[in-house]
């Protein structure tokens, strides 16, 4: 066998706090091989992306670890920041799970792109231009040459996710290492990111380090499959060995968490909670040398919707339907056109002091837990920040309260003490999901809450939001490009489309009988994908 591109042996890792080691990563080897693609796979929190952080220099001061880290067969374990740097960008491409706070939000789309290319090639203007329209082109981005000018916050999350995987590709890596790469996208677009992916590898022969929870992905592009938990390698194999004849129970309870069931529809009663009315929200688009406004992206276009006490609602599309922004809309976080009432009062003629116990019924979980997450506060004073400043309890209250939400969410109470980023992405997002709910809220918003959970924790999340819902009389709504959790979490489904509901009715007439092509291709998409 030829000399591994990347090669790990005896890995360990560990975090220090207090002078105290929590390890992460328990003596992982591994090798990947020019041109293939490789599956890490495992629970959040179980040393997937730590591993890969650590093959490229990227872990926190507050991180150690032992091990030799090899590149083309050179040790570069202690390599300096230099040498590291010269490897990351070029020859080592890098897609995190996380797009927002990867992307600076002061710079647009054409000079974070440009800088990568600039940093790396000698380039002129004009190129580094063109090969980055190209880029956007190629991973899905519409109309790539107005979208060049946008800043990452005018974008959805898949929009912006895709934005990283151009950046990453932009030098023609050897080896592109993708933390979660499709995390963020719908269906659809996530099949023509993986076939894109594997264009790449055909033509120029790039190796894949793949970290993902999503088993369907798995199984459509990766040559071999590594299971980890608990910072251990419990499995490897060839991917249809792994899938066929997985040898370890925790492998298996992996396969076994797609979610399959589909919810009946709610037995609701009297007036709806919650309403919306032709919800319009349209952002302009500016050109010229005074800004003037030469178009509009329509983001939300006329959406009506209504929500029971005890019900939820599911909204899918893909990534730039508009699902996104019209929870922001009825949150009132954007501005927007029609009206929202809940419990017949009018959101949007409400004045500043009557919107905050209006927020405070109605929460929302944001895609992005590390972005909404101060990363100055412990996890212990970002839930209890929301309670402070309601003046619910007394200080000892809320720091007993603050507990029992952590239990419930599935996480230690003692990582109250603990800050963001010594977190998985998936703990992060139980730690957003608890922070709304300490505020005893009537209705939650849920967007993508469960895109960085692997299956398993998926799975128990769904299984806890339903409890919840019937102890609490809770109003969900819930966003997700996965049309298979959305069928399994929701009592009504619509389908959006370009600012539009296409389709709407219960779940299991949505799923069932779906009357919309648009519909037939989201469910035939996640079909193809379970396999």
């Amino acid at each position: 066998m030829t000399e591994a591109l990347l090669s790990l042996t005896d890995l360990q890792i560990g975090f220090i706090r207090d002078g105290i080691t929590t390890p992460a990563v328990r003596g992982l080897s591994l090798d990947i091989q020019a041109g293939e693609t490789v599956a890490l796979v495992g629970e959040s929190g179980s040393g997937k992306s730590v591993s890969a952080l650590a093959s490229i220099g990227l872990l926190g001061d507050n991180v150690r670890h032992t091990g030799q880290i090899r590149w083309k067969g050179a040790d570069i374990s202690n390599a300096s920041e230099g040498e590291l740097r010269s490897i990351r960008g070029n020859d080592i491409g890098m897609v995190f799970q996380e797009p927002m706070t990867s992307l600076n939000p002061l710079h647009t789309i054409e000079k974070q792109i440009g800088e990568t290319l600039n940093l790396h090639q000698t380039l002129d203007s004009s190129a580094i231009f063109e090969r980055t329209i190209a880029l956007l082109g190629r991973v899905g981005i519409p109309d790539p040459t107005t979208r060049i000018k946008a800043y990452p916050h005018e974008l959805s999350g898949g929009q912006r996710q895709r934005v990283m995987i151009a950046m990453a590709l932009a030098n023609s890596p050897d080896l592109l290492i993708a933390d979660e790469p499709t995390t963020a996208l719908d269906v659809t677009i996530e099949a023509q990111i993986l076939d894109l992916l594997a264009d790449l590898q055909r033509e120029t022969g790039m190796a894949m380090l793949f970290i993902t929870h999503d088993l369907g992905v798995v199984r459509q592009i990766a040559d071999r499959v590594l299971v980890m938990q608990d910072g251990r390698l419990v499995e490897a194999g060839p991917t249809e060995q792994v899938f066929s004849a997985p040898a370890q129970p925790y492998t298996r309870a992996l396969f076994a968490a797609r979610p399959s069931d589909i919810r009946s529809p709610a037995k609701t009663t009297g007036i709806p909670l919650l309403t919306a009315s032709d919800i319009r929200v349209h952002f302009p688009i500016r050109r010229g040398l005074f800004r003037r406004t030469a178009d509009w992206v329509r983001a939300v276009d006329g959406v009506d919707l209504a929500l029971h006490a005890g019900e939820t609602l599911g909204i899918v599309g893909e990534s730039g339907s508009g699902k996104s922004t019209l929870a922001r809309a009825i949150t009132h976080l954007v501005g927007f056109q029609g009206n929202v009432t809940f419990e017949n009062a009018h959101v949007k003629a409400m004045t500043a002091s009557a919107l905050k116990p209006y927020r405070r019924q109605v929460q929302i979980v944001f895609q992005d837990p590390f972005g909404s997450l101060s990363p100055r506060l412990s996890v212990g004073d970002i839930i209890g920040e929301g309670p402070e400043a309601h003046q619910m309890y007394d200080v000892q209250t809320r720091q007993q309260n603050v507990a029992a939400v952590l239990e419930e969410v599935g996480l230690d109470p003692a990582s109250a003490e603990r800050y963001p980023h010594e977190f998985s992405g998936g703990q992060r997002q139980r730690i957003a999901i608890a922070r709304a709910l300490i505020m005893q809220p009537k209705v939650i918003l849920f967007d993508e809450p469960t895109s960085a959970l692997d299956m398993t924790v998926q799975q128990q999340l769904v299984t806890l939001l339903r409890e919840l819902q019937e102890r609490h009389s809770l109003s969900y709504i819930f966003i997700s490009h996965d049309i298979a959790l959305i069928g399994s979490m929701s009592h009504r489904i619509m389908v959006m489309k370009d600012g539009k509901v296409v389709e709407e009715g219960s779940a299991i007439h949505i799923l069932n009988t779906p009357g919309e092509p648009y519909t037939r291709e989201l469910i035939g998409a996640a079909q193809r994908k379970a396999g």
